[in-house]
C-alpha cells in the first residue's frame, strides 16, 4: 500500500449540514399542512431522498434541468423525506410542501467538530481537499461555508461540469493535489456517489454516518465525526 499523502472530503453530509436541524427546518414548513415529524423520521427520509438525488446526478444533474423538471425532482425529494418521516403523500402536496420548505430561512454550515478536525489533520503533514457537488465555483465554496485557510483546495461540479460518481471529478482533485489515487483517501456520507464513486477512481473510501443511516456497513471502513475519523486515519497511517 502506497504512503497515504491526501485527504480529500464531500462537503454536504460530511464537513457541513443544516442550520438549524433540517427536522426544525421540516417541522416548521409543515405546521402548515397540519403534519408533524420526529427527528429520527427526518433522518431517515433524508437518507433515502439523498440517495434519490445522488441517482439523479449520475445520469441528469439536477444543476442542468429546466425550471420545471427541478420541480418535479424536488416534490420526490420532498415526498420521499416525509415518506422516511411516516407520511405518504401526494406529489402535488409534496410540491407545496417543498415550496414552504424553501421559504424557511437557513443555511449549510459546518459542523462544529470540522474546523478543529480539518486543521489537525493538515498539521499532521497531510494535503486535505474538499469534492463536492454543489454548482459553486471552489472559490465561492470555501468562502461560504468557511473552508478557506483550512483546506488546501476544493474542487466543485459547478467548475468541472461533472458530479460524483463520475470519476472525472476525482481525477480533477487528485491533480489538483497531486497525488496518484491509491495515496489518498476519500471520505463522504453517501454509498454510490461518494464511496462506489472514489473506489471506482482508485482512491481508498471511508463512509462517515454522522445519521447513523448505515450502522450495519461493513464493505469500507466506517466513522461518525471527526475525531473517529482522525483516529482511523492515524491507524491507517501506523500500519
Amino acid at each position: 500500500m502506497s504512503e497515504l499523502k491526501a485527504i480529500l472530503f464531500d462537503v454536504y453530509g460530511t464537513l457541513a449540514g443544516f442550520d438549524p436541524p433540517r427536522e426544525q427546518i421540516q417541522a416548521q414548513a409543515l405546521e402548515r399542512f397540519g403534519l408533524e415529524v420526529t427527528a429520527s423520521g427526518i433522518d431517515a427520509g433524508y437518507h433515502m431522498a439523498d440517495a434519490f438525488m445522488t441517482r439523479q446526478n449520475a445520469t441528469n444533474p439536477v444543476r442542468t434541468m429546466n425550471r420545471k423538471d427541478q420541480w418535479v425532482f424536488f416534490a420526490r425529494f420532498e415526498q420521499l423525506v416525509l415518506q422516511g418521516a411516516g407520511h405518504e403523500v401526494e406529489m402535488a402536496l409534496a410540491g407545496e410542501i417543498w415550496s414552504e420548505v424553501r421559504k424557511q430561512e437557513y443555511r449549510i454550515a459546518l459542523f462544529p467538530d470540522v474546523v478543529d478536525g480539518l486543521d489537525r489533520i493538515r498539521a499532521s503533514g497531510l494535503i486535505v481537499g474538499v469534492v463536492s457537488n454543489m454548482n459553486s465555483t471552489a472559490q465561492r465554496l470555501c468562502d461560504e461555508m468557511g473552508l478557506t485557510g483550512h483546506i488546501d483546495f476544493a474542487v466543485t461540479s459547478g467548475e468541472t461540469g461533472v458530479e460524483k460518481p463520475n470519476r472525472q471529478i476525482f481525477e480533477a482533485a487528485l491533480i489538483k493535489a497531486d497525488v496518484s489515487a491509491d495515496e489518498s483517501i476519500f471520505i463522504g456520507d453517501q454509498l454510490e456517489s461518494d464511496i462506489f464513486g472514489a473506489e471506482q477512481a482508485g482512491l481508498r473510501p471511508i463512509l462517515i454516518d454522522r445519521y447513523n443511516g448505515h450502522s450495519g456497513y461493513k464493505s469500507h471502513p466506517r466513522v461518525v465525526d471527526m475525531e473517529s475519523t482522525i483516529d482511523l486515519i492515524a491507524e491507517i497511517r501506523s500500519k
